[in-house]
This record gives C-alpha cells, sequence and structure tokens, in this order.
C-alpha cells in the first residue's frame, strides 16, 4: 500500500505541474494587507486612478464584468472613469465614494450599493485569477467546465463553477466554497486534484474569496456536467491526495512585511496568491512540487518554457524596467524584449490586461524585489541578432535541399522582413522585429519552434494579433530549417534543434 500511495503522489503533483496552463499561519481576514475596493468601472479609467496617487494604497477596484471577453454581464449600473478615479482615491482615504449612502429616488440603498460593489470586486479578482480559462471548454458556455487536462496517466475534466443548482456550485454553501480555494477540499470532503491551484489561492483573503463568490453567483447558471476524469486506478483515488498534500501543500493566508511598502505587499498578494505565477515559472521537485529554492526561475510546460522572471539581469528581467513589464502584462509586448506567445499570451488576453495600471506596477515591484537566479546565461537573452542580407546572396541562386534561408524569405519575411527587423516598429499591429528578441535569443529553441508549428493569438483592448502556424504547410525538416535559421541569424545561435525535435513538439497539447 505504500508503493501504491507513493506513486499516486507523483501522480497527483503531475498533474499540477502539467495544468498550470498552473508556510505561513492562518490570519484572519482583517489582516489582508490593504484595504477593500470600491468599483472602478471601465478599463480606460486605470491611468486616470493610478494618476491620482492614492490607487497603492487600495485593493484594485474591479472593472465592469461586461467588459471581459466570454464573460456575462453583471447586473450592476456602470461607473464612469472621471467617477472611478474618484471613488478609488475615496476608498484609499478611508472616506465615502461617489455613490454615497442614502437611497437613491429608486430605492437603491446602501446595502444594495455594497453588494454590486462586492460583485464588480469579484468579477476583478476572477479576472486576476483567470478562473474562466480553465473551467471553460466552451465558449457558449462560459464557467461551466469541461476543459480537458491530458496526462500520461489519463485525462481529467475542470469541474461546472456556475451557480446551476445540479451540475454547478449553486448549492455550495459560501463555507463550502473558501474551504475549496483554502484547503483544496470539495463539498464532500473531497481532495481536489492539485491541478487547481489552491496551493496559491490559500493565500487569498476570505473577503476577497467571497467576493469571487458572490461574483460567480451573477453568473448565468448552465446546466452541464462536464464528462468523468478518465484516470484508471490508483489514480482515481482521490483520498491518496492527502499524502502529496503532506509535502506539497501548506495551508494558510498572505502575511504582509511591516517592513515593505503598501505597494510591495500588494505585488506579493498578486503573484504568490491570485495570479499563480509560480505554477508556471517555478521548477519542480522530484514530486513535481514547487522548489522553493529556485522561485519564478523557469519551467517547462507543456513544451513551452516559462522564462526566468527573478530579477537576474542575464537569465531573468533584471534589465527590464517597470513600463516594460507593465506594457508586457497589459498588452503582451515589450518593444524591444518580448512578445507573449502561447499560455502567456492567453494569460495577457484573459487575465492581465485587465488589471489596473497600478496593480501591474506592484507585481513588477514585487518580482524585482524577489532573489535573483541565475540560469547559467552568459547574455541576456533580448541581446543577440543582427540583421540579415540572404535575400541579395539567393537571388539568382538554384538552391537544393531543405534551406533555411529559402524558407525564412518563403514563409516569414512578408511580415518581419527578410533582414528580420520586423514591421511597423513598436506600433500596437507593428510585426515584431526577430533582432533582440527573447524568444528567438533564448538558449533553447522551443518556444520559437512552438511559434513556428502552432502560430500565436493574442487578443487586447489594443490590438489583435494573429501569426499564422506552418505546422500544417512545413514538414519537421524545414520547421527545424527555419527555426535554425532565425536563432543563428537574430538570436542565440548556440539554440537548435533536429526535425526529430519539432516531431516531439508537434504532439504537445495546445
Amino acid at each position: 500500500m505504500g508503493s501504491v500511495a507513493a506513486a499516486f503522489s507523483l501522480f497527483a503533483l503531475y498533474l499540477a505541474w502539467h495544468a498550470s496552463t498552473d508556510v505561513q499561519s492562518q490570519l484572519s481576514v482583517d489582516e489582508s494587507p490593504l484595504s477593500a475596493a470600491r468599483a472602478q468601472g471601465q478599463p480606460e479609467a486605470r491611468s486616470a486612478a493610478a494618476a491620482s496617487g492614492a490607487v497603492a494604497l487600495s485593493l484594485p477596484a474591479a472593472h465592469e464584468a461586461s467588459n471581459a471577453s466570454n464573460t456575462p454581464a453583471v447586473s450592476s449600473s456602470a461607473t464612469s472613469p472621471s467617477s472611478a478615479a474618484a471613488d478609488v482615491a475615496a476608498s484609499a482615504a478611508g472616506g465615502p465614494g461617489p455613490e454615497g449612502s442614502s437611497p437613491s429616488a429608486a430605492g437603491f440603498t446602501q446595502a444594495d450599493a455594497e453588494s454590486a460593489d462586492l460583485v464588480k470586486r469579484g468579477a476583478y479578482l476572477a479576472r486576476a485569477g483567470d478562473c474562466a480559462a480553465c473551467h471553460t471548454s466552451d465558449k457558449t458556455r462560459p464557467f461551466a467546465g469541461g476543459l480537458p487536462i491530458g496526462t500520461p496517466f489519463g485525462t481529467i475534466y475542470t469541474p461546472n463553477i456556475t451557480p446551476d443548482a445540479d451540475t454547478g456550485i449553486g448549492r455550495w454553501t459560501d463555507a463550502d466554497f473558501v474551504r475549496a480555494m483554502h484547503e483544496g477540499v470539495g463539498k464532500g470532503g473531497e481532495h481536489l486534484y492539485p491541478a487547481f491551484p489552491y496551493a496559491e489561492y490559500t493565500r487569498v483573503a476570505e473577503r476577497d474569496v467571497l467576493a469571487i463568490r458572490a461574483y460567480l453567483n451573477t453568473l448565468t447558471p448552465v446546466h452541464y456536467t462536464p464528462p468523468r476524469n478518465e484516470l484508471s486506478f490508483p489514480f482515481n483515488q482521490r483520498w491518496l491526495l492527502f499524502f502529496w498534500k503532506l509535502f506539497n501543500f501548506h495551508e494558510g493566508r498572505f502575511v504582509p512585511d511591516p517592513k515593505q511598502s503598501p505597494q510591495w505587499n500588494r505585488g506579493a498578494y498578486l503573484v504568490e496568491g491570485l495570479t499563480h505565477c509560480e505554477e508556471c515559472h517555478t521548477p519542480r521537485n522530484f514530486m513535481q512540487g514547487l522548489k522553493t529554492n529556485d522561485r519564478l526561475s523557469g519551467e517547462v510546460q507543456a513544451g513551452w518554457h516559462a522564462f526566468n522572471i527573478t530579477p537576474d539581469k542575464t537569465s531573468g528581467i533584471g534589465n527590464w524596467n517597470d513600463d516594460d513589464l507593465l506594457r508586457y502584462l497589459a498588452a503582451g509586448v515589450a518593444p524591444g524584449r518580448a512578445n507573449a506567445a502561447g499560455p502567456m499570451a492567453e494569460v495577457v488576453a484573459n487575465s492581465t490586461q485587465f488589471l489596473t495600471d497600478a496593480d501591474l506596477r506592484a507585481i513588477g515591484v514585487y518580482l524585482h524585489s524577489v532573489p535573483p537566479v541565475s540560469g547559467g546565461e552568459t547574455r541576456a537573452r533580448d541581446q543577440w541578432g543582427k540583421p540579415a542580407d540572404d535575400v541579395t546572396r539567393l537571388r539568382g541562386t538554384a538552391v537544393a535541399g531543405v534551406n533555411g534561408a529559402q524558407l525564412f524569405i518563403a514563409n516569414c519575411a512578408t511580415c518581419h522582413d527578410w533582414s528580420g527587423r520586423g514591421i511597423g516598429g513598436n506600433a500596437p499591429l507593428a510585426y515584431p522585429s526577430l533582432i533582440h528578441n527573447t524568444v528567438a535569443g533564448a538558449p533553447d529553441a522551443s518556444n520559437l519552434a512552438m511559434v513556428v508549428l502552432f502560430g500565436v493569438a493574442r487578443n487586447t483592448a489594443g490590438a489583435d494579433v494573429m501569426m499564422p502556424g506552418f505546422g500544417k504547410q512545413l514538414n519537421d525538416e524545414q520547421i527545424a530549417a527555419v527555426v535554425n535559421y532565425v536563432t543563428q541569424h537574430f538570436g542565440n545561435p548556440h539554440a537548435t534543434l533536429t526535425a526529430t525535435d519539432v516531431a516531439r513538439l508537434r504532439t504537445r497539447q495546445q
């Protein structure tokens, strides 16, 4: 029985690693580091609110849920950008927001205002946690679950978290919901698979968990039962997750550091909690638990390398400034450095683009403060490359066999220019330069190959970015030739791969 338990523990840890697409004492909710938020309104209010100088002292106010793609609208009155900024400033100062406290002519009471405010804040926090990403398999039924997560041991399917009484969480009490978020335990007392990142959600203050629940309660109930998990014995025995938790889960709320600024504490609260950055960016131990000594130093997830985001100047983001990080998290582009693709593009599109500027800057402040971890690189990923001139060399020349330069000019140069400089500069819809590009300059060419194979789709308020995948047009040998041409001319020339490597990456779950 001991060997069975150990085997299942390893599998459960693997699930936590695979799905993240994913030790402090418990405090009361009043020990959350920042004050409760009021509703902020439209996304364009972010800069105005940040300019007030008071946002850093308050919890982020929630955007209207109707602004979020694939998210049903919340039945509450919209807040204008100007009133939103005033509301946040008033909240930070401890005074009332512009909604006031007296009933309106229509009977809109202070309790009604507080309830609507709670739902708006919950919508914002659900965005920060990227809940819809895992709990939506069909955009026509958001939050109804059913997303398949493949593993070598079978497939698990995410649950329905709409307020449907029979197939969702409509019969769950608030205590049931809090226990799931904080302890990884379901309504029936069953251990939840750590594909659900409760190892991070346990740090979220109870009032914020309840705000998320209040928002989920406003969703349209969807009567849908996701498929049963397809896991063979003993991996279908949830009680064995007890052993995984013994070594890899430490229940308890976030503890603010009184020696740090409110902005730093806010960033730590988000990174270590709802945004669960560690799930993708932290290496795993032999049980697939997080390696706490190498926090945020990078890990491979489903074929994609989630890069080092510690402040190491060579391997990490130590040479990124606060504006670089804000632009990257808000739009998926840090000009001259990086363009989000793969799972990170989804995170930007579904989650971080909706966060306030104040929260994005707080995340940056915290990330720049964590211990730097060297990945062994000798040159920063965004410092490689120079323009190419192969187009002139190839004119009038007969090319035999698989030629990377020819394939690049035929398939890539229309958008990225034959020199690799890109087209459009730093405009929102520009075709990015491959020179000083963190994907081309990475020591491992896997991310570049994944981009060529599967393309890029990133939808933000500023631009809808789409690069087609070439996996159906080019074979493995041709993909490898293109990738090696790009790394040798525009990126890290030591990063190469073979047709066999490309074939392996083709099988990775998208």
